[in-house]
């Protein structure tokens, strides 16, 4: 059954199931997105404690052949 012949009760039960399946998705998406931003801050600080150089350094100061 497409869209056209649907009675405007079954429309509202599928935007409003499409609406909830976006935001279970983008839920995920920020979850995953939190998890990674964790790992890459963990990573800087291991990366800092074992070089001694700090986060900017390890940006980009590196790169550019400022000592720090």
């Amino acid at each position: 059954m497409d869209s056209s012949s649907a009675s405007p009760d079954d429309q509202w039960f599928q935007d409003a199931a499409a609406s909830q399946i976006k935001s279970e998705r983008m839920s995920r998406a920020e979850l995953l997105n939190g998890r990674i931003a964790m790992l890459g801050f963990l990573i800087g600080l291991l990366t800092e404690a074992m070089t001694g150089h700090g986060i900017a350094h390890q940006v980009g100061f590196g790169i550019f052949g400022i000592n720090g």
